[in-house]
């Protein structure tokens, strides 16, 4: 059986050097960072040389990166100090966010009594940057405002530097979930007015199990976890040396080729597109995941012509080809509701209709996609 891995968004392919660099750092650098000898001051030395690389594709200082467990640490680690210690009383976000914000959001506001508003989507789920305007023009206290970069299940991009420059403008606070663009875009923070941002290895290339918050210098953040002082106070704990080594490595890696094969997905994608339109008549594409300027080159959202009915057994019936896709965020695996994110804007008729998410990577080959179309072919006319 052919074996097609289509689920970047959910967890992407680790490359080979970086599990050949993990490795001799498990081997050789075992000493605890924080012990003063020689073993904890190699490791030690690695974690700082990691935090410094990572800065440097950010264009930040090295001491506003703080590494955690992945995205979502790095999330609820903004989001709550913000209330908690900020003077945060309203938060700005939108029904389609990961829900590592939307969850903590809904937490926070029973926990806090904080006022929590959602800016409007349009028809294809994109930001109505007007009502975000209109939001933070309302005087309604110290507000904090969370939008991610590219959104994991759709695909839809927002202007980053606008949307900051906007909260910018109305003194609020600019919090973003770039899990999905960091290691995909050039990121420049000195240009881009952003306060806290949050990413995670295994959505470059690398390992699970770490990520990393950009938190603007003085602003007043205090940590989620307590216990030691690492991280410089803000994340207690005993850091995953060959994790961050990882981390480093798999960025090294996705920046120096970031160009190259940026075409490469994107062409891989344009050609995903053409050959569902061609193959398979009543496609949709949700989103703006069909439009390159609008979306991100990794994904695509596909509304298939199939009826309910018969739909309940696609996934099933592409996994035994040996295709692995999703039907939205992989964190929701093994809940029976729909996407969060479709509900928030398509319409009954197309909610009533399978969508699959398809996800690419430098890995994926255009053989592959001509398999995958084929599949769906069959499956739809059978």
């Amino acid at each position: 059986m052919k074996k097609v891995y289509l689920d970047s968004a959910a967890t992407t392919q680790m490359r080979e050097e970086v599990i050949v660099r993990m490795s001799s750092v498990m081997r050789e650098n075992y000493g605890n960072p924080s012990s003063t000898h020689s073993y904890g001051r190699s490791s030690k030395s690695l974690i700082e040389q990691a935090r410094k690389t990572v800065a440097s594709y950010l264009n930040v200082q090295a001491s506003e990166i703080v590494f955690t467990s992945g995205g979502t640490e790095a999330d609820n680690l903004v989001l709550n100090s913000a209330v908690r210690d900020l003077g945060v009383k309203r938060i700005v976000t939108s029904r389609i966010e990961h829900h590592a914000v939307l969850h903590t959001v809904e937490q926070l506001q029973k926990n806090y009594n904080i006022q929590v508003d959602y800016v409007k989507l349009d028809e294809n789920g994109a930001i109505v940057l007007e009502d975000l305007e209109r939001l933070l023009s309302s005087s309604e206290g110290k507000t904090l405002v969370s939008l991610m970069h590219v959104n994991n299940e759709i695909g839809n991009k927002i202007d980053l530097k606008h949307v900051a420059e906007i909260c910018k403008n109305h003194a609020a606070l600019f919090h973003s979930d770039t899990v999905q663009s960091v290691g995909h875009y050039e990121l420049d923070f000195k240009e881009i007015p952003v306060d806290f941002t949050a990413a995670s290895a295994h959505k470059f290339h690398g390992p699970k199990g770490v990520g990393f918050a950009f938190i603007r210098k003085n602003s007043g953040l205090k940590p989620l976890i307590f216990g030691g002082e690492q991280e410089r106070g803000h994340r207690a704990g005993t850091e995953s040396v060959h994790n961050i080594v990882g981390l480093e490595e798999s960025l090294k890696l996705s920046y120096k080729n970031l160009q190259q094969e940026k075409d490469y997905v994107s062409g891989l994608k344009s050609y995903f597109i053409n050959s569902l339109q061609e193959k398979i008549p009543g496609v949709k594409f949700n989103g703006n995941c069909a439009e390159p300027e609008k979306s991100t080159y990794t994904l695509i959202n596909v509304c298939l012509p199939v009826s309910a009915e018969k739909a309940l057994m696609l996934l099933f019936q592409l996994d035994l080809k040996g295709i692995s896709c999703s039907k939205g965020s992989a964190c929701q695996s093994g809940s029976d509701k729909g996407s969060h994110v479709l509900s928030a804007f398509l319409s009954e008729e197309d909610l009533a209709k399978p969508s699959i998410r398809f996800s690419l990577s430098v890995f994926n080959t255009k053989e592959e996609i001509d398999y995958v179309v084929a599949a769906l072919k069959e499956f739809i006319e059978s």
